[in-house]
């Protein structure tokens, strides 16, 4: 089922919840920037390890909803790590130093390495992405990005639009399978199941757009009911995460 998170109070009380989501997303892209100069194991480990302690300690996320939404993330870093070390290039080389063979695999020092930085860089995008998610309003990130970072309005609310409608797809496959075996049909997957989305689908949008519209999107300057104002407690954040980015670039590289 393709839910969206469902944060706390307390979460979005937090000071992290309470830090300004677009702060917050330049700060996430740019320790992923950051872990992009870098191959090196040691610079991803730094920013997962601040990363899950920030959203611990200074986002008050449950550690059992954390650990349940990076779980399919790790697994996903596990293997893409163990593909890359199973099939890099510099395990054909020769003159590489083997480390064992497995089967048709020759696995080498260099392509370990190789295939285990890239594994834990990928845990360290699913760590801040996490984070970031789990400590984030929707409404209030979409209300930063048009308040502060001047993002359009009807770009930003559409977008908004569109990421809440990602779960109803799913409460919509579920009514139409219902539907299926009222009608003595097999409830499984079907094909004429993604015409039927499809039509559910386009009705949503069509009920969305009359809705903004009916609201003047776009027509001109317009007040705003949630306002999204920068703090001493985004000052504060911004300095950290700059430190982190700064050991992580400067000092780990």
């Amino acid at each position: 089922m393709i839910t969206a998170p469902d944060l706390s109070q307390a979460q979005l009380d937090s000071p992290l919840g309470r830090t300004s989501p677009v702060l917050k997303l330049a700060v996430a892209i740019g320790w992923l920037i950051a872990l992009a100069l870098t191959i090196e194991p040691l610079p991803p480990v730094v920013v997962t390890v601040f990363a899950l302690s920030a959203g611990l300690w200074l986002g008050h996320i449950p550690s059992r909803d954390l650990t349940r939404g990076l779980a399919p993330l790790w697994i996903a870093a596990l293997g893409i790590g163990l593909f890359n070390t199973l099939f890099a290039a510099t395990n054909l080389d020769p003159a590489a130093s083997e480390l064992v063979t497995l089967g048709p695999f020759r696995i080498t020092a260099e392509g370990l390495a190789g295939g285990v930085a890239i594994g834990l860089r990928v845990l360290a995008i699913a760590s801040v992405g996490a984070v970031f998610a789990l400590t984030t309003d929707s409404t209030r990130l979409v209300d930063s990005l048009v308040q502060q970072a001047r993002v359009p309005e009807r770009f930003a609310y559409g977008a908004l639009a569109a990421y809440q409608a990602i779960p109803r797809f799913a409460e919509d496959l579920a009514t139409l399978r219902q539907a299926r075996r009222i009608r003595g049909l097999r409830g499984g997957w079907h094909p004429r199941l993604l015409v039927s989305l499809l039509v559910l689908a386009i009705r949503h949008g069509d009920r969305k757009a009359l809705a903004m519209d009916a609201r003047a999107f776009g027509s001109g300057p317009r007040s705003a009911y949630r306002l999204v104002t920068w703090g001493l407690l985004d000052v504060v954040v911004g300095l950290a995460a700059a430190a982190v980015l700064v050991l992580v670039v400067a000092v780990l590289r």
